[in-house]
């Protein structure tokens, strides 16, 4: 059963795997969110020009010349603000979760991403 979030947010989901990113941002489409997916740092940054996402799901080991923590200073820099920005990843260790803090990630979830955590972290972000 789908439970739609307060009002649609705009998503951006960044992963280098392409069935993880289209996993995440199906489950969100679902719940009626609006969601772009890039699957490499440069992509991302540019996405997040175009429409300036309320919530991005990056994940922090990403190819392609920038890692997720670079994407999040990059952000963060360019004025996203007010976005919530998540770290998405299968390794947890605390030098992992320092780093994401450090550049600016507002929350850290663990791969496999649980369907019911991701939509309950929807809506808090849709009624805040």
């Amino acid at each position: 059963m789908t439970v739609a979030a307060p009002r649609a947010l705009r998503v951006l989901v960044v992963d280098d795997h392409e069935d993880g990113a289209e996993m995440l941002a199906v489950a969100l489409r679902l719940d009626g969110h609006d969601v772009a997916v890039a699957h490499d740092g440069p992509t991302a940054l540019e996405r997040c020009h175009d429409c300036p996402p309320e919530l991005v799901l990056l994940d922090l080991h990403l190819g392609g010349g920038l890692d997720g923590c670079e994407v999040a200073r990059r952000l963060r820099h360019r004025g996203l603000a007010a976005a919530c920005l998540v770290a998405v990843t299968g390794l947890g260790t605390a030098e992992h979760r320092r780093r994401a803090a450090e550049a600016g990630f507002d929350m850290f979830l663990l791969k496999p991403v649980d369907p019911a955590e991701l939509r309950e972290l929807a809506l808090a972000v849709g009624s805040a």
